[in-house]
């Protein structure tokens, strides 16, 4: 998980043939998510696959910018869905036709992005959906699924083409991480979960799964709710917690960067990059990752709005990027400032505190509560200068400097030489 707890920032990307519907059907708009559009608007498994997959053709696909915009963003993993609830395959499976060889496009759309990551230095993961809609196999019928038809779904032959096609993906891309999910319907038990952790802690003993390869995840809260349920990560939806949940517990919080996942042509509720960044400050701040997300197009593109605001971080981040990467949760039950803080301690070396600040505190004079030990140094990140430290244990004051700070943060450094001690830590 070293690798994981470092990272702090990654990419999800949802992809696949909803996104060439964008979320209407024959000329209406379908509400909700763009990749539930099938569910949503009940299309039957045949009707959906038959308007879609001829249309399905992403000839504008450059997965190399893609991952250089995750780069340049600070980003340092990538989870791409390689099947959703639809079932429709992203590479050429040898267990369905229903996969991008089966459409005008044909090309593998997995490989050149995991080629294009292992160039420029980013983890390559994959998402995959456990329910799949178009299988005759799966337990959970509804009228407009591919099990329509078919008066006994057998589980066990269904596990047997999801162990088969995770056996394909792993082996072909080498994914960091599986991020499982569609756990919830009755037809996955605990003790299938169980068995597939298990069956691919074999094949890759190295490999990250997150809890929802399991039962065990309290609703979008994500967190295992027990110890007995599988996963080496809690998965948050949509949310950031209260409050982080302590040394050894690994989380990472996705969210979207409008109001859906999979492309959706009439959403334009974009978040600001002032609040996704913050989100990202908040997320580090308790311990956690910050899964963003992307929803490219049906012809390839991620769209300009996201490829924007990718950008804007990674202006912040090339000052700020080492207030986040490496580092764990604040040392501060409560910040005294209006922001958070993160903290890194080096293997051979100092501690670093660093102080997120959202406003300037009045008079620009910077208190730290509860701080017992004196820092023996403190600057802004891409200023010049040192920062004058008075005050007594407890109660540290840093007199910040006259000119405008960051509108979304600045970040103080805090250096230490020796173990750094706080009257009201987290506990």
């Amino acid at each position: 998980m070293e690798w994981f707890e470092e990272s702090r920032f990654g990419m999800f990307i949802h992809w696949g043939l909803y996104s060439q519907a964008a979320g209407m059907w024959n000329g209406k708009p379908v509400e909700n998510y763009g990749e539930w559009i099938q569910s949503y608007g009940k299309i039957t498994a045949n009707e959906y696959r038959e308007n879609l997959l001829s249309q399905f053709n992403p000839v504008k696909y450059d997965p190399e910018a893609w991952v250089i915009a995750a780069k340049n963003a600070g980003i340092k993993y990538i989870v791409i869905t390689s099947k959703h609830h639809d079932g429709f395959c992203l590479w050429d499976s040898k267990l369905t036709d229903f996969d991008i060889a089966s459409t005008p496009y044909q090309k593998d759309l997995l490989k050149p992005l995991a080629a294009a990551c292992e160039k420029h230095g980013i983890r390559f993961c994959l998402y995959h959906s456990i329910m799949d809609w178009s299988h005759p196999d799966w337990g959970n019928k509804e009228s407009w699924r591919g099990n329509a038809n078919n008066p006994n779904p057998d589980m066990d032959r269904f596990t047997t083409y999801l162990k088969g096609q995770l056996e394909e993906i792993i082996t072909d891309y080498k994914p960091g991480i599986l991020w499982f999910d569609g756990e919830w319907e009755d037809a996955w038990t605990h003790e299938r979960g169980k068995d597939l952790y298990f069956y691919l802690r074999e094949l890759d003993p190295k490999l990250i799964i997150n809890n929802r390869v399991d039962k065990g995840r309290a609703g979008l809260q994500g967190h295992t709710i027990d110890a007995k349920f599988m996963g080496d990560y809690g998965t948050p939806e949509q949310e950031i917690p209260a409050t982080g949940f302590g040394d050894g517990v690994s989380w990472e919080s996705c969210m979207t960067m409008n109001d859906t996942w999979g492309f959706k042509a009439d959403d334009q509720n974009w978040k600001t990059t002032s609040t996704l960044v913050r989100n990202l400050i908040d997320i580090a701040s308790k311990g956690g990752n910050y899964l963003l997300n992307v929803g490219p197009t049906g012809e390839g593109e991620i769209p300009a709005a996201s490829m924007d605001c990718l950008a804007e971080i990674g202006e912040w981040m090339k000052i700020n990027g080492e207030s986040i990467h490496g580092t764990t949760a604040s040392l501060f039950s409560k910040a005294s400032w209006d922001g958070r803080s993160t903290t890194k301690r080096l293997k051979s070396g100092p501690t670093h505190i660093y102080l997120h600040l959202f406003s300037l505190p009045e008079g620009r004079k910077l208190t730290i509560n509860h701080l017992v030990t004196q820092p023996e140094e403190a600057i802004i990140l891409g200023q010049s200068g040192k920062l004058v430290i008075s005050g007594e244990p407890g109660a540290w004051t840093l007199q910040l400097p006259d000119g405008s700070l960051n509108p979304i943060s600045s970040v103080v450094k805090l250096t230490f030489n020796r173990e750094v001690a706080v009257d009201q830590p987290v506990k």
